[in-house]
């Protein structure tokens, strides 16, 4: 029963690739007059700009912890909206410091301010469906049940001497048919879609003819564990789910009760 409401979902493969709708200007970046909308996405909404000349001369960046903006995540419990806002950082850490040197102190660094602007929940109930009928159904890719699929919106810019380098403004909805994972986690969609608003931050901020780094010796992205997660892997591949507790790195020590 599963597989026969599911399989004429395989037809919608070409709706679901549309782009997602921007969402609205939150406010959080210090301008928006220039930011032009990229035409070469599929699924993801991208508008972003940079000063070319002003980006070549910035080396040191000092990132700031993201934040949630307004509204955002209010449906979330106070645990959900950590996870999205850590695996935000984790994403956003790992692709600059494959672009710029990452300062220890932000005196004397360019600065790089994230908001997440929007969090839509992911149904775990279909997630589940569909995890059972992918396990069934053959090839790749996976199908996800109408409705119960969540997203991710997020702005960040490069900020250096009070002025705006580069921005970007990013939004996502996993797809009913493609590669998001399901996740009995209401912010598993989000927590995934935090990968790819990483790699937009990297391209948007450093000029094109800045070659991705060699990772630093030590990592200054360590703190949230190693950068590959074989176990969150593995977890998928048995489970057909995303797991937030195997993907999303290590988590920081929590600070002595008093």
């Amino acid at each position: 029963m599963i597989i026969r409401r599911l399989l004429p979902l395989a037809g919608l493969a070409a709706v679901t690739a549309c782009q997602t709708a921007p969402a609205a200007d939150s406010g959080f970046l210090s301008a928006y007059d220039r930011l032009q909308t990229r035409e070469d996405t599929v699924r993801a909404s991208i508008r972003e700009r940079r000063d070319e000349a002003r980006a070549t001369g910035v080396e040191r960046v000092w990132l700031e912890p993201a934040v949630m903006v307004g509204n955002a995540g209010s449906a979330l419990t106070e645990s959900e909206r950590a996870m999205v806002l850590r695996e935000v950082d984790r994403q956003v850490c790992y692709e600059i410091s494959e672009r710029f040197t990452l300062a220890t102190t932000p005196e004397g660094a360019a600065r790089v301010r994230t908001g997440v602007v929007e969090v839509r929940p992911t149904g775990a109930a279909g997630s589940g469906v569909a995890a059972v009928a992918n396990a069934l159904i053959p090839g790749p890719g996976t199908l996800r049940v109408p409705g119960t699929t969540g997203g991710l919106a997020a702005e960040a810019e490069l900020v250096a001497g009070g002025e705006q380098i580069a921005a970007l403004a990013w939004a996502r909805n996993a797809t009913v048919v493609g590669t998001d994972t399901p996740s009995l986690s209401r912010v598993g969609d989000a927590l995934q879609l935090a990968e790819p608003f990483g790699d937009a931050v990297g391209d948007a901020f450093a000029p094109p003819d800045r070659a991705v780094r060699p990772i630093p010796d030590p990592d200054p992205c360590a703190r949230f564990g190693p950068r590959t997660q074989p176990a969150g892997f593995v977890t998928r591949l048995v489970t057909g789910l995303y797991v937030p507790e195997v993907n999303t790195g290590a988590r920081e020590a929590e600070a002595p009760a008093e």
